[in-house]
């Protein structure tokens, strides 16, 4: 209550200094207006005239201080003219020495009036970019994660640099990071339009080299003007933590680096493609099994700085930054980021994940055959594990779970048909089978005697959804624990 009054008291005070600051030149020019009808007339306290387009500058943009400083001459003409005793060619420079000084007034305040406008979409540029980037990073088992990043400041504004660690179902995650070329609140709008795309994409289950077929399709769109002026490159990482598999594309952008248990760095060879926007480009996944504890280091092109030094170069530096592998990772986070250029005029952006992997006891999976007793067998597994697990506050739910997933997989879709449990921060459920057909919720009627298991499993889940492999597709179901 007391900050407020205090607030409330300090808003006249700041009003009332507000506005003698904007009619301080006004109160400046009568001021010498004054001084020059009283002065005597041969004196030079006149050419204090030449003072108040400079006091409106500071103060008033480039057209009140264009019409201050014209008052200015126009006020030193008029009372100079019957009072002087100087000679002409004097007077005709006194007039020149004031209307010089109007106009360099104008000229400064023009100076900083694009100053403030510059200013102003840098703030913007930032506070957007700042705003579509990850606020904090979710926590998962599959990862831990660790990033740097500071924005250049440029005068243009900040650049298009954006990463991203996205949940995906089954426990795995994915890393994403991306450079739009630019600076500015335009590049700042492109990031993040693609962020939310990636993001779209990803809550999809597609798997990289798809995502970025439809980025591509989607940065297309966005170069309105036909110029592939666009500029954007992108890495999509998707890493399994059962399997310890990772499958990553890319766009023209930087190749990651792994750093391996054992202390060696290498930097794998993904199939080059375009940066996005070009069109038409089929892109390639790349798979790699990794080892827990494996550190996967993204980066833009300004951590590289290859105007200044090859990229072998430059990728040997990055390498040697990783360093030992029993460094912590901010500790490794800091050294690749300290790679950088310091007088670099391109935003950086790093991101390290060392991988983890979830034991086997953690996992449990059953092929189940075509056949409606299956149900009955799946749920007598389930209960037996979730026991096993400690987890029998879990059981009634998951039973119920288990048995319409693998009731609707037996009646409408093909062999095989395979049950899996992961016991993560989540209980994860999983039931796929040979067929594409996705299910579709429906809101059943009183009489209709089916209908209603789909939404009983939407309702009991946290999260539910359907990703396709190339055998057919993944129904996944997510409780907390």
């Amino acid at each position: 209550m007391e900050e407020q009054r205090a607030a409330a008291g300090r808003r006249p005070t700041a009003r009332a200094g507000a506005l003698l600051t904007r009619v301080l030149p006004s109160a400046a020019l009568l001021a010498a207006a004054g001084l020059l009808l009283a002065a005597p007339p041969n004196d030079h306290f006149g050419l204090l005239v030449a003072v108040v387009p400079f006091l409106a500058a500071a103060v008033h943009g480039v057209q009140a201080t264009a019409v201050i400083g014209a008052l200015s001459v126009a006020v030193f003409a008029a009372l100079r003219q019957w009072r002087t005793e100087d000679e002409p060619e004097v007077a005709v420079i006194k007039l020149a020495l004031v209307s010089a000084a109007a106009a360099v007034a104008v000229l400064i305040s023009q100076g900083r009036s694009r100053e403030q406008r510059l200013n102003r979409a840098r703030d913007i540029a930032l506070a957007l970019q700042e705003g579509l980037l990850p606020q904090a990073i979710p926590r998962s088992s599959a990862v831990d994660v660790c990033h740097r990043y500071v924005p250049t400041d440029a005068e243009a504004g900040v650049g298009g640099d954006w990463f991203d660690v996205i949940r995906l179902s089954g426990a795995r995650v994915a890393l994403v990071m991306g450079d739009v070329v630019g600076h500015g609140v335009h590049a700042a709008a492109t990031m993040g339009r693609l962020r939310t795309a990636v993001r779209t994409l990803a809550d999809l289950d597609l798997a990289p080299d798809e995502v970025l077929a439809r980025m591509d399709d989607l940065a297309e769109q966005l170069d309105e003007d036909g110029s592939h002026g666009l500029g954007a490159t992108c890495l999509y990482l998707v890493y399994d933590p059962v399997s310890g598999v990772c499958t990553l594309a890319s766009a023209g952008h930087t190749p990651p680096a792994l750093l391996r248990p054992d202390g060696t760095v290498d930097f794998p060879q993904l199939v080059e493609h375009p940066p996005l926007g070009m069109g038409g480009t089929p892109f390639t996944a790349t798979e790699l099994a990794l080892a827990e504890g494996t550190v996967i280091a993204l980066y833009t092109d300004g951590l590289l700085d290859l105007r200044h030094r090859t990229a072998d170069a430059a990728l040997a530096a990055v390498g040697r930054a990783l360093g030992p592998p029993g460094a912590s990772l901010q500790q490794l986070c800091d050294r690749v980021y300290a790679e950088a250029p310091a007088d670099s005029d391109d935003d950086v952006a790093v991101m390290l994940a060392r991988v983890k992997s979830i034991p086997g006891d953690r996992v449990a999976t059953w092929r189940l055959p075509a056949d409606p007793r299956s149900a009955g067998t799946a749920r007598s597994a389930v209960a037996e594990r979730l026991a096993a697990w400690g987890l029998e506050e879990a059981q009634f739910t998951t039973e119920l779970v288990v048995s319409e997933l693998v009731t609707n997989a037996v009646r409408h879709a093909t062999a095989p048909i395979t049950l899996r449990l992961i016991r993560d921060d989540t209980l994860i459920c999983e039931v796929s089978d040979g067929s594409t057909n996705a299910p579709h919720m429906r809101l059943a009627r009183l009489t209709d005697e089916g209908g209603r298991g789909l939404y009983l499993v939407g309702r009991l889940a946290d999260r539910w959804g359907t990703r396709y492999t190339g055998t057919g597709k993944t129904i996944w179901v997510e409780q907390a624990l």
